[in-house]
C-alpha cells in the first residue's frame, strides 16, 4: 500500500478559510494509536469470544441507549420550553415578524442548502460504507449492541 503526502487542502466558506489536515499521517506517528487500531490486528470477531463480544455489545448498547433517551428528553425540554417562551413573547407583544423578510430568507437557505446538500454527499456515503464495513466485520458485537440499546432506550 502507498503511502501519500498531500498537502493540506483549503476550502472556502461565506469569507471564513478552513484548513483541511490529514488525520492518517498523525495517527501514523503515534505508536500507540497503531498498536490499538491498526489495519493489521483484524476484526474484533478474532479476538474474543462470541458470549465476550455479545455481553460487551449488550452492555455498550444499553449504556448508549440510556444516554441518548436522557439527552433526547433534555433536548425535547429545551425546545419545547423555548416554543413556549416564543409563543407567549408574541402573545405579549414583545416579538413582531417581519414575514416577507423571514420569506426571504427562508429561500435564500433553501437554495444555499441544496449546493451543499450535492457537496456532501459523497461525504455522507463514505461514512455509510465504512460503517456497513464495520458492522459486516464485526456482526456479532454489532448486534450485542443494538441489543441492549434497546433495552437501554426503554429504561
Amino acid at each position: 500500500m502507498a503511502t501519500r503526502h498531500l498537502p493540506p487542502q483549503e476550502y472556502e466558506s461565506d469569507g471564513d478559510s478552513y484548513k483541511v489536515l490529514d488525520l492518517t499521517e498523525y495517527a501514523r506517528r503515534q505508536h500507540w494509536w497503531n498498536r490499538v487500531f491498526a489495519h493489521s490486528s483484524g476484526p474484533i470477531v478474532e479476538k474474543y469470544s462470541v458470549a465476550t463480544q455479545i455481553a460487551v455489545g449488550g452492555v455498550s448498547g444499553w449504556c448508549v441507549g440510556f444516554l441518548f433517551q436522557k439527552v433526547r428528553k433534555l433536548a425535547a425540554t429545551a425546545v419545547g420550553g423555548g416554543f413556549l417562551l416564543l409563543q407567549m413573547a408574541g402573545d405579549g407583544g414583545y416579538v413582531q415578524i417581519n414575514w416577507k423578510r423571514r420569506e426571504k430568507d427562508v429561500n435564500k437557505a433553501k437554495g444555499r442548502m441544496k449546493k451543499r446538500a450535492n457537496k456532501a454527499a459523497p461525504e455522507v456515503s463514505n461514512v455509510i460504507e465504512a460503517a456497513t464495513e464495520f458492522v459486516r466485520q464485526n456482526i456479532v458485537i454489532a448486534s450485542g449492541l443494538m441489543g441492549g440499546f434497546l433495552p437501554g432506550l426503554a429504561s
